[in-house]
């Protein structure tokens, strides 16, 4: 006779994700309605009514290793569809932040980011603490004197400074996105085979990520896609202009600012009006309709707060230079690369790292035969 498996519910799981937003699991009485109507759930495991009732026993290690957590987008079509105000939709978005928790590397780095509501002040405040130390420490917390217009940010914070905070940073949220997202691939895998290519598999996943194709499914937070995306391309406009800014002045030796119509300036601009743009959309959805936008936790509330701050004080820093004022400029720019360095450290902890884990589910529902096409 085959072993029964052990079913072992976590009540602190379950008192975890009340916390987290999610407390309206208990009135579901499955009735499969949520999976019935969702646009993305595939025929041969429809979600997200089952991980409604994992969630209802506490099945935290079923969830954590549950590729549909990750496949459903929140488009909230069950959310309003639901004769139970059940709300799947915030359900599985407070479920997605416990599996960060619960697969981050180190643990506690995890816990101090999913329990965002308590350690906003910290989270925001002690990278911000680090760039007054350590211009202090260097006799850098004034402008130096003679700035003459047309002055460069290196001219107060030197570039060798950046480079010494930001490489060792980026090495290790690579490292910690690594160990966490190998830890996912793992659960992924016990919950049955997948065949095929991991890379021939990730570049179609990578192009559903970058056109937002599954939203265009959604219903009741259609909306939300045109907010994500900017937001996504703006983040990517980001990272090539300052790719590009590295190859400007080491490789073409090009001075420093550069001109508002030279193209990695307006490359960078409009990648900040796409941030812009993005962020506006979602903190308006946010402050709409909560049933079709979905409840805002801490942990979401988190997230977009900091990209919102990362943006404004990068407005402020470029036109604090435009207007010629060095003081004002400087304690601009140690917010702005302390709330920069916020962003960066708590990405493989935060929603930020949705990016990770939702593009390894849809890599393994492509290689499980789960995807639906």
């Amino acid at each position: 006779m085959a072993a029964i498996p052990a079913l072992l519910p976590s009540t602190a799981f379950r008192d975890q994700l009340r916390r987290r937003g999610g407390e309206s699991a208990a009135r579901c009485y499955q009735c499969a309605t949520c999976s019935s109507v969702c646009e993305l759930a595939p025929a041969a495991r429809p979600f997200p009514r089952r991980q409604m009732l994992l969630a209802q026993w506490g099945m935290a290690d079923q969830l954590a290793a549950d590729p549909a957590v990750w496949l459903c987008h929140q488009c909230n079509d069950c959310t309003v569809r639901c004769p139970r105000d059940a709300r799947p939709g915030d359900v599985l978005g407070a479920v997605r932040s416990l599996a960060i928790e619960k697969l981050a590397f180190p643990g506690f780095l995890g816990k101090l980011v999913g329990a965002a509501r308590l350690t906003w002040p910290l989270l925001l405040a002690l990278p911000v603490l680090f760039w007054v130390t350590l211009l202090g420490l260097t006799g850098r917390l004034t402008p130096p004197a003679g700035l003459e217009a047309g002055w460069a940010y290196d001219a107060l914070v030197p570039h060798s400074f950046i480079y010494a905070v930001y490489f060792p940073v980026a090495a290790w949220v690579i490292l910690a996105s690594w160990v966490a997202g190998r830890r996912f691939w793992t659960a992924l895998g016990a919950s049955g085979p997948r065949s095929g290519s991991f890379l021939g598999n990730l570049m179609p996943a990578l192009v559903e990520v970058a056109t937002h194709k599954r939203f265009g499914s959604c219903g009741a937070a259609r909306p939300r896609k045109l907010g994500h995306l900017t937001l996504l391309w703006g983040f990517v406009g980001a990272a090539v202009t300052s790719g590009l800014l590295i190859v400007g002045m080491y490789i073409q030796h090009l001075p420093m600012p550069l001109a508002l119509d030279h193209p990695y300036k307006i490359l960078g601009n409009v990648s900040a009006g796409l941030l812009i743009v993005g962020a506006a959309i979602l903190v308006g959805n946010r402050l709409g309709d909560r049933k079709a936008a979905g409840a805002s936790s801490a942990f979401d509330t988190f997230f977009l707060s900091v990209v919102v701050l990362v943006i404004a004080t990068g407005m402020v820093v470029e036109l604090a230079r435009l207007a010629h004022a060095p003081s004002f400029a400087l304690s601009s720019y140690i917010l702005h690369l302390g709330f920069v360095l916020c962003l960066f450290l708590t990405f493989p902890y935060s929603k930020f790292a949705h990016m990770l884990y939702r593009t390894l589910a849809m890599v393994h529902a492509r290689m499980a035969g789960l995807e639906k096409r």
